[in-house]
């Protein structure tokens, strides 16, 4: 049994093609598809990572970061509109890589996509939970902190480098705290809401979508009268000492900030709930990061020039911005704050959408034990998937804090594009005559382009980083040699045809 055995293209395609009791709902719209890719780019990286990002690592040339992650962004985006276009499956980046690389890869590619939703969705709920306290405590209600932040954080010795005995041994602390109940409350109320069908989820998405981007540009409208250039002085930090400031800290800045256009990754898992997927994926995938790179840049600028950016390492940067206006815009802070509230929850939504695709796709295919594949005979949704996700992700979000969170999710989505960008580069050479709605343009520099930025970008993220990536690998290699070599379908297929 080949570690490389790859599914055909017609494979693929006629699984895609496949209705039935088992198979997936088709009700998405091409409008539907970019409101889920916004819903899940316009989030996070805009009510929370701008601010931390800015602080810790590259100061008011964050914007220089989110143009150099939108940039690698858009040559992994033309990558996955081709395979999008050609296979409308669920799986995303794993089933690009089934068919291009072999199942080896695929799996490696599934499993970094189980970090890479699993901790987005935590990540964000955890955001939401700091804005959601922040209205509250505006309002005149006040949680007590022990129940709304995380009980662990850990501050990454200097030295840690790859040595497992440091990087888990020290530098965790007990913050005094019990759980962050906020942020579990929102993944269990998203769950359920998932479980129950895949319109009534994109309604609901897109009736957040419209409010939260209508409220990002009006908080950059507003404030951008009471921007202070003297906060843009310096724009590049000086560097004090590698990824902090300085041009390594703006690239270290793009690599952890990339964490926000998982957007159209999320897009491409719901390829298999598209009603003409060949013309709406690509539109999906390519008009969302247009729209969200154009907000997050300009957002960028006017927070790092009404506030200095060093107090921005905070959960909720949006609503200090507007503090530190002052009463000018005090009506502005409700309304941003409710803003971010329902935008962080469709992020949310959007994660946790797409990860119980993945293992609905990889159950069907052997990999993982069949129960991930089961569809509600009702509302034709992945359901347990879907709840594992809501537990594991409300256990994490829970648990632990933001920045660590969001630098693990940023690797797991920079790998996930560097193979999804190699795999059209294999396939328009092993299988060129296959037809493609979509192509890629300026072949075969921009698959080319998109692996040497989505590297680059993974090379500048911390070691600790890294090390927690190979761990998380190391995991998933056990369970691929002990379970899911012996139970692929694929495999199963090759052998019987020889």
């Amino acid at each position: 049994m080949g570690l490389f055995t790859r599914k055909t293209v017609a494979h693929l395609q006629a699984e895609a093609a496949a209705e039935g009791e088992g198979s997936l709902k088709r009700a998405l719209t091409a409008l539907n598809l970019t409101t889920l890719g916004i819903g899940a780019i316009i989030g996070a990286g805009i009510f929370v990572l701008t601010g931390q990002a800015a602080a810790m690592y590259a100061g008011p040339a964050i914007v220089i970061s989110f143009l150099f992650a939108g940039f690698a962004c858009a040559l992994a985006g033309f990558c996955y509109a081709e395979f999008a276009a050609m296979i409308p499956i669920a799986g995303s980046a794993y089933t690009y890589g089934y068919a291009t690389l072999g199942e080896f890869v695929a799996w490696i590619i599934g499993w970094d996509l189980i970090l890479e939703y699993l901790f987005s969705a935590s990540t964000v709920a955890v955001g939401w939970s700091g804005y959601v306290v922040s209205f509250l405590r505006d309002v005149g209600i006040t949680i007590p902190s022990q129940f709304t932040s995380a009980p662990l954080e850990h501050v990454t010795p200097p030295d840690a480098g790859f040595n497992i005995i440091k990087l888990f041994g020290e530098g965790w602390t007990h913050t005094g705290a019990v759980l962050n109940i906020p942020a579990m409350l929102i993944v269990g109320l998203i769950t359920i809401l998932l479980v129950i069908g895949i319109r009534e989820s994109a309604n609901f998405n897109n009736i957040i979508v419209i409010v939260k981007v209508g409220i990002v540009i009006l908080f950059t409208l507003a404030c951008i009268a009471y921007v202070n250039r003297a906060n843009w002085e310096p724009f590049i930090p000086p560097s004090t000492g590698p990824g902090h400031f300085g041009w390594s800290g703006i690239l270290r800045g793009a690599g952890v900030i990339f964490f926000a256009y998982i957007g159209f990754d999320a897009v491409s898992t719901a390829a298999q709930e598209a009603k003409n997927p060949q013309r709406d994926m690509p539109i999906g995938i390519l008009l969302s990061l247009a729209i969200c790179t154009v907000l997050y840049v300009a957002v960028a600028f006017v927070l790092t020039g009404i506030v200095h950016y060093t107090k921005l390492n905070v959960p909720d940067p949006i609503a200090v911005g507007i503090d530190a206006v002052g009463p000018a815009l005090h009506w502005l802070r409700p309304i941003v704050k409710i803003g971010a509230i329902a935008g962080l929850s469709s992020v949310i939504l959007v994660m946790m959408l797409g990860q119980p695709r993945i293992f609905f796709t990889m159950a069907r295919d052997g990999l993982l034990p069949p129960v991930f594949g089961r569809v509600h005979p009702r509302f034709k949704t992945p359901w347990l998937a879907t709840v594992l996700t809501g537990t594991a992700a409300a256990v994490v979000a829970g648990l632990f804090p933001i920045s660590l969170l969001g630098e693990l999710v940023s690797i797991g989505t920079l790998l996930a594009f560097l193979i999804v960008c190699a795999g059209v580069l294999v396939l328009r050479y092993t299988d060129p005559d296959i037809p493609r709605p979509f192509r890629a343009p300026l072949f075969p520099f921009v698959p080319i382009g998109g692996v040497l930025a989505c590297g680059y970008l993974m090379k500048s993220l911390p070691l600790d980083t890294w090390a927690r990536l190979i761990i998380w690998m190391v995991i998933g290699l056990v369970i691929y040699f002990t379970y899911s070599r012996r139970h692929s379908k694929v495999q199963r297929r090759a052998e019987d045809a020889a």
